[in-house]
């Protein structure tokens, strides 16, 4: 694919999913009684991400702490 047509479409893209997270929750968006609230979706999303890379980062430090112990 041109590179261009990548880099315009990803741009739009990036633009609509924005514009959607935005609309999501600053309008009330309700479907047979749920809410769809994509940019709270997306905060709890980011949160745990950064909750389970936490928990990654400790464990290879545990892992080269015992490496470094053993040699």
């Amino acid at each position: 694919m041109n590179k261009w047509l990548e880099l315009i479409l990803g741009l739009i893209l990036l633009i609509g999913i924005i514009l959607v997270g935005w609309a999501s929750s600053t309008y009330s968006w309700m479907l047979f009684g749920k809410d769809f609230n994509f940019l709270h979706a997306a905060w709890i999303l980011l949160k745990g991400g950064i909750f389970w890379a936490g928990i990654m980062i400790a464990f290879l430090l545990i892992i080269l702490g015992m490496n470094d112990l053993k040699a």
